[in-house]
């Protein structure tokens, strides 16, 4: 399974730049219902970033509690290969 990048900040934030193949989720759009998140497998590698890490460190505890094992918040947008 090949590491998941997702950007949890807003949508005009992601335009402005974000890591090459990273997903958009917003941080308040991570639910079980959201379709890019449920159709991850719980024990998928997991990556989730923002502008400084306050917010993915949220998102990371949020999938956490949603049964998610291997989510990391490891990084933020400065240190990524950036499409803008």
């Amino acid at each position: 399974m090949a590491k998941i990048l997702i950007d949890v900040r807003e949508p005009d934030e992601y335009i402005a730049g974000h890591a090459l193949g990273a997903l958009n989720i917003p941080v308040a759009s991570i639910s079980k219902d959201n379709k890019d998140i449920s159709g991850l497998s719980s024990d998928q590698e997991i990556v989730v970033y923002c502008r400084s890490g306050g917010r993915a460190e949220s998102a990371r505890s949020i999938l956490l509690q949603l049964g998610f094992t291997n989510v990391v918040n490891g990084i933020n947008q400065d240190q990524l290969e950036h499409n803008s």
